[in-house]
């Protein structure tokens, strides 16, 4: 993974993360780390476009649109196994299979939420080497967050961060696994056939 893509996830997954009384300063934090480690001017302008919609709004509105915005029960949830399979029985195997190939790295989850949180993902991803869980779960999140683009609506602030993931760093999501994050989904009010975990 280049250093442009880097730089980019770890920023995401600060934009991502719940809006703490700090986010404003942010900002300043964003503009210089782009201007020391993007090269590319067109990228430099996206990146800080992505961002800028959020700053007008107070921290308490930010928060507000945050929680709005990423409802667990929404198609834009920040979870991604809530993504693959809903609220079915077995999500909770799929989280335990996701923290297995993270402590097989070498890595332990800190905080309180779910091994699944796809800001504490983008993170990881930047960290970790390349090995084939890793990239299998790199193709699940590229197939979630494209899946979020499409449904966040098209005036949210956080839309911008979203579709710079899409463009500049997750490979396109291929027919197939569409299909199966679809598939999960619909499967996951039904309770009929389980669903095809990329990894083992």
């Amino acid at each position: 993974m280049n250093q442009e893509k880097r730089v980019i996830l770890m920023m995401a997954s600060r934009l991502l993360g719940y809006p703490k009384e700090n986010f404003k300063s942010l900002k300043a934090d964003f503009d210089e780390l782009i201007e020391e480690m993007i090269k590319d001017k067109k990228l430099k302008s996206e990146l800080k476009n992505s961002y800028v919609p959020l700053y007008p709004l107070s921290t308490t509105e930010l928060q507000e649109l945050y929680v709005e915005t990423f409802d667990l029960k929404s198609k834009v949830g920040l979870y991604l196994t809530a993504h693959e399979l809903g609220d079915s029985n077995r999500r909770g195997a799929a989280l335990i299979r996701l923290q297995r190939v993270i402590n097989q790295l070498g890595f332990e989850r800190i905080g309180e939420e779910l091994v699944d949180y796809i800001p504490m993902l983008l993170e990881f991803l930047v960290v970790t080497p390349r090995t084939p869980d890793v990239e299998r779960l790199e193709r699940r999140i590229a197939a979630a967050i494209s899946y979020m683009v499409e449904h966040i609506d098209q005036g949210n602030p956080y839309r911008g961060i979203l579709s710079i993931l899409v463009q500049h760093v997750f490979p396109t999501p291929t027919t197939e696994e569409r299909k199966q994050l679809e598939a999960g989904r619909e499967e996951a009010d039904l309770e009929e056939l389980p669903y095809p975990i990329l990894y083992q």
